[in-house]
C-alpha cells in the first residue's frame, strides 16, 4: 500500500521535484517563496531516485538524500518524500498522473527554478504536464533574463499569469503558469557537489614519483 502525505480535496499543494544531490538553503529559499506567493497548504519535495537528464554515478541513496532533505526542511508545512520510487515513476509526468488519479480535488502545483525552465521542454511528454498541472517558476540566479526565452514559456505565454495574481494559480485551469521574482540564493546542487568532490581530492595524499 502506497502511503501518501496527508492531503484532502481543496488542499492546495506544491509539488517540488529534485534529485535533492545535495539539498541546500536555495531549495529551502524557493519553498518560502512558493508556500507564500502561491498561497499554499503544503509544498512536498519529491525526492527523485535519479533524474533522466543528469549522470547518476555516485549518486547518494535515495534514503540518505531524504534524510539530508529532512534536516533542510525546516518548514513543518514541507514534507520530505520518496515516492516517485515506491509509485515506480521514472519521469515527472508519470508522478503527475498518480497524484491527480489518487488525490481527486487536491490543488497540485508544480514548483520549479528558472533554471530548469530552460531545459523543461526536454522532459518526457513536458506539454500534458503543462496542460494537466499549474506550474509555478521561482527565479534562479543565472536565468533571470533567459528564461523569457525558453521554449516552453514562448510556447505557453499565452497561458502566463501577472505575478500580482501569483495566489490563484492553483485555482486556475492548466495551462497557467507564473514566474516570482524574489531575493535570490545563489547556492545551487551542482555547485556544492563540484566542492566536494574538489574537497575530496585535496584531501588525497600526493603521488609518487614522476619527473
Amino acid at each position: 500500500m502506497i502511503r501518501l502525505p496527508p492531503h484532502a480535496p481543496g488542499m492546495r499543494i506544491g509539488l517540488f521535484g529534485g534529485s535533492f544531490d545535495p539539498p541546500h538553503e536555495g531549495h529551502a529559499h524557493v519553498s518560502q517563496v512558493a508556500l507564500q506567493r502561491l498561497a499554499l497548504d503544503r509544498l512536498w519535495w519529491l525526492v527523485t531516485p535519479g533524474n533522466p537528464l543528469k549522470e547518476t554515478a555516485g549518486l547518494p541513496s535515495l534514503a540518505q538524500r531524504i534524510a539530508a532533505a529532512q534536516k533542510i526542511a525546516r518548514d513543518p508545512r514541507i514534507v520530505v518524500t520518496g515516492l516517485e520510487a515506491e509509485i515506480g515513476a521514472r519521469y515527472t509526468a508519470d508522478t503527475l498522473r498518480f497524484l491527480h488519479r489518487r488525490c481527486p480535488g487536491a490543488r497540485f502545483v508544480w514548483i520549479m527554478g528558472a533554471d530548469n525552465l530552460l531545459q523543461f521542454h526536454r522532459w518526457r511528454d513536458w506539454q500534458e504536464i503543462a496542460h494537466t498541472t499549474p506550474i509555478a517558476i521561482v527565479d534562479r540566479p543565472g536565468a533571470t533574463f533567459r528564461a523569457a526565452s525558453a521554449k516552453a514559456a514562448q510556447r505557453f505565454a499565452s497561458a502566463r499569469l501577472p505575478e500580482s495574481a501569483a495566489a490563484l494559480l492553483a485555482d486556475m485551469p492548466p495551462p497557467a503558469f507564473v514566474y516570482l521574482h524574489a531575493p535570490r540564493v545563489a547556492q545551487s546542487s551542482t555547485a556544492l557537489r563540484s566542492a566536494r568532490l574538489f574537497a575530496g581530492a585535496a584531501a588525497l595524499p600526493p603521488e609518487q614519483g614522476g619527473p
